[in-house]
């Protein structure tokens, strides 16, 4: 049987999500890490398997993959993880809550990103930290907001875990990173709290994964 390998870096949000999605499905897998403060997803070596030059990158089932969501959604389709509603408007509103933090906060916080607004503002006094809590904070507070429309039973969107909590945790995970205040998010963590008890979260934190 082909091994399946994840490229990926520790505090990638992206690979988190992804990490989160294999422990759910229980496939074993090799972490290949590319440190992303050295530019190791710039050499030719990590081009030759995203030429974005992003993490992650899986290798499974004969596949090389790109893109977390696909993948996650790869992973959903092939080993029936039940991450979306199957009813069309529960689906749609599912996925608009993930990727409210996927497509919309994500992005923006990326590490590059941070980093060229970083050298932009001349390496101004609290720069990243600003920038960052300058996006998280509201696009958590609009997702908790969104939460609101579904009951968290004890998850996102009901009683197992879906796309939307593998979004939220790792993007949480960098809230606290950057002391965001989440005090008065309690929806928002309350799922956190369930998720932290969950062993496929559990395994997928950075701190399990720190080279």
């Amino acid at each position: 049987m082909t091994e399946t390998i994840l490229y990926d870096y520790w505090r990638s949000s992206a690979s988190y999500r992804v990490r989160i999605a294999l422990n759910l499905a229980g496939i074993a897998y090799r972490s290949v890490s590319v440190d992303l403060t050295k530019a190791a997803h710039k050499s030719d070596q990590h081009l030759g398997r995203n030429p974005q030059g992003l993490v992650p990158v899986l290798e499974i089932d004969g596949l090389q993959l790109t893109q977390s969501l696909a993948i996650i959604d790869y992973l959903d389709q092939t080993r029936h993880l039940g991450l979306l509603p199957t009813e069309p408007a529960a689906r749609a509103k599912a996925q608009a809550l993930a990727q409210s933090i996927a497509i919309d906060i994500h992005p923006v916080c990326n590490l590059s990103v941070a980093r060229y607004a970083t050298h932009l503002s001349g390496d101004a006094e609290g720069m990243p930290g600003n920038w960052m809590k300058r996006f998280i904070r509201p696009g958590l507070l609009a997702f908790e907001t969104l939460l609101g429309n579904f009951e968290q039973t004890p998850y996102c969107t009901g009683k197992q875990p879906g796309l939307a909590d593998l979004c939220l945790i790792p993007q949480l995970y960098n809230a606290r990173r950057y002391q965001v205040d989440l005090a008065d998010m309690h929806c928002l963590l309350s799922v956190e709290a369930a998720c932290a008890n969950h062993p496929a979260f559990a395994a997928a934190h950075p701190d399990r994964h720190q080279p």
